[in-house]
């Protein structure tokens, strides 16, 4: 499900000629931001009630060159949540091509922020149910990229 579109900016583009790879982060969280807005966690709901959502996790994956002249176009599939959390997966595409230019997941969590601290808080009904829609919409939908995995190198073998 298409989510959020952003042309590429020249400053963007790093020494190779493709976008720097700080700016996938980027993009995927103005699309976090798109979530946010869709699902009801807007600046009026961040006013009404102090809370908002932080990202507490997040792995990406490069597999696609984007250039400067390409618009990044980024899809969201919800694989998991529960009363405070959303698995939200993403991927970026480029317009016009085939194929994912990155993917990226991430973990959400549902906070008040009062005062100095900041607490963990159950979605409220009418957020868990629009999170529970988007859930179902993309129930079907297959990634096209690989997801999260445990990042480690392999552990050599021994030698006697």
């Amino acid at each position: 499900m298409p989510l959020y579109q952003t042309a590429i900016r020249p400053e963007w583009i790093d020494y190779n000629g493709h976008l720097r790879d700080a700016y996938y982060g980027l993009i995927v969280s103005h699309a976090i931001d798109a979530l946010m807005e869709r699902i009801g966690v807007d600046a009026a709901y961040q006013q009404r009630t102090g809370c908002t959502l932080y990202t507490v996790e997040t792995h990406l994956h490069y597999l696609h060159e984007v250039k400067q002249a390409d618009t990044a176009v980024v899809t969201v599939r919800i694989p998991g949540a529960d009363a405070r959390r959303i698995h939200a997966a993403f991927e970026l595409l480029r317009a016009g091509h085939s194929g994912v230019a990155a993917s990226a997941e991430a973990m959400l969590l549902h906070v008040r922020q009062q005062s100095e601290s900041v607490l963990s808080t159950p979605f409220p009904p009418a957020i868990a149910a629009a999170i529970a829609q988007l859930q179902a919409q993309s129930a079907g939908m297959q990634p096209d990229a690989p997801g999260s995995r445990r990042m480690q190198l392999p552990t050599p073998a021994r030698i006697a």
